[in-house]
């Protein structure tokens, strides 16, 4: 791979204004960064974290030559409000993101937080993005009004269109969009196939163009979130169906790039990293993915929705091989690849840490952070973790246990699941069978003092706590 740095993650920080204009060498101190955000890709739905239906030999490659992270959160288990976390380093609910923004939202992220974008464009790097926004839908929303230099893809998920299984009449026609106007007002089941193929095809030639610079790219590939489609030649090409060929050509994307890093002569100047936003969807059944050994999936606050696979690779800096069992999170990107690069971290406060030296291996690196918090529907804090402790927080959830899976499109029904005081111990019990409220009421109050703590700051709806600290999105005017 070429010897250029390329980081890919998400949201960095803001520098001086005069850094805007200034276009460092591309060198080791200004890396290229690629970040690679899949679509309720599942922790069990690649080769490294143990997928065996299939083959993910880019993927494999990935985990061999960098890191392979086992303990790595999203803050929230499903779309928009994860994406908002990566793209500032903050947990969503602190940004006013919560749940999938649809196409009559009017709601997005606000201009007043610094994205990931930003802080790289204040850092001189060259900005582009293919796929999945999901931060808001009007133009003065999309991504090019928030840091990108350049933006093609959906402006929200794929299955937010007419022919829906469930709610056809509820979404207008799909586009697909270029900077922030429609390319293709009305994408079809033909344009969907063809939607991994080119977003890869972007982030190549997004790469070959500004190989002598530094630069961020950011892949958000609408796939595998339903429905499902890959090219006509890759029909079969897993010999696992329609999810196992999915896989297979995000896995082809992945090796689309880092082939043109190496052919670029920048592998040792570039990170690269890849994960999903929330786990899989559990409801579709065979066009659902796997949560591996991990209970649920999305839109819950079990391990299953919240804990998704991570990899990164950059040559000479991330030791090959290396597996880190210390947890971390996407709200970690934002200010870890401020600290890579040099630029200064955002001027609102944000919950994410530089994470570097679990990122390196540095001997007895230990995460940064106490704890994480989970949230999920109207501002509900469902679940925390600290250190090898999960605790949950009783609400209603949802499960597919005892229920018709759905098959080739057409999602099952889930049933409510009653949530009550939980704690598990994940370094025993990672499938979180065994609740040990009972035996460790000490543990229990510890972290029920620590939740206490980030209620009085987020607010909760569960326990009616009004938050001090939260940052509200933004509504459009257009």
């Amino acid at each position: 791979m070429r010897q250029t740095y390329i980081l890919i993650v998400s949201t960095i920080v803001l520098s001086t204004p005069s850094a805007l204009h200034a276009q460092p060498a591309a060198d080791a101190a200004h890396p290229n960064v690629v970040v690679i955000f899949c679509d309720d890709m599942g922790y069990g739905d690649i080769g490294p974290f143990g997928a065996k239906k299939y083959a993910t030999p880019n993927l494999d490659r990935m985990a061999a030559e960098g890191a392979k992270f086992t303990d790595f959160y999203v803050s929230s288990a499903v779309c928009s409000a994860s994406r908002s976390a990566l793209m500032t380093g903050c947990y969503n609910e602190r940004v006013g993101i919560r749940g999938a923004l649809g196409p009559k939202s009017k709601q997005g992220l606000a201009h007043s937080e610094t994205t990931m974008a930003e802080m790289f464009k204040s850092a001189g790097y060259a900005t582009g993005m293919a796929g999945k926004w999901h931060l808001g839908c009007r133009p003065s929303q999309l991504p090019i009004h928030h840091g990108f230099d350049e933006y093609l893809g959906l402006p929200y998920s794929n299955d937010m269109w007419p022919h829906h299984p469930e709610r056809p009449a509820d979404y207008p026609r799909l586009p697909l969009i270029e900077g922030d106007q429609p390319l293709d007002p009305d994408v079809t089941a033909e344009d969907q196939k063809l939607l991994t193929t080119r977003y890869s095809a972007r982030a190549v030639d997004f790469i070959k163009r500004n190989k002598d610079k530094p630069f961020f790219f950011y892949l958000a590939t609408n796939m595998p979130h339903v429905p499902l489609f890959v090219r006509d030649d890759d029909v079969g090409k897993s010999g696992a169906g329609l999810y196992g060929d999915v896989i297979r050509e995000i896995d082809d994307a992945v090796g689309a790039i880092l082939s043109t890093i190496r052919d670029s002569e920048i592998d040792d100047r570039t990170l690269v990293v890849f994960t999903s936003d929330n786990g899989p969807w559990l409801s579709y059944g065979d066009h659902g993915g796997s949560a591996g050994p991990l209970r649920e999936g999305k839109g819950t606050s079990y391990e299953g929705g919240i804990r998704e696979p991570f990899l990164a690779r950059w040559p000479g800096k991330i030791p090959a091989g290396l597996v880190q069992h210390q947890p971390a999170a996407t709200i970690d990107l934002l200010p870890t690849l401020a600290a890579i690069i040099g630029a200064k971290s955002p001027t609102l406060p944000i919950d994410g840490l530089d994470i570097r030296p679990l990122l390196f291996g540095e001997p007895g690196a230990r995460s940064p952070h106490e704890a994480f918090f989970f949230y999920y529907a109207d501002g509900q804090l469902q679940s925390m973790r600290s250190g090898s402790w999960k605790l949950m927080f009783p609400h209603t959830s949802r499960t597919m246990n005892g229920q018709a899976p759905g098959h080739s499109g057409e999602p099952g029904k889930y049933r409510n699941l009653a949530v009550g005081l939980e704690l598990y111990d994940l370094d025993a019990d990672v499938g979180e069978t065994k609740n040990l409220t009972t035996e460790k009421p000490e543990v229990v109050a510890k972290l029920q003092a620590m939740a206490d703590v980030m209620r009085g700051k987020l607010g909760d709806k569960l326990t009616n706590r009004t938050a001090t600290e939260v940052r509200p999105a933004e509504t459009a005017a257009d």
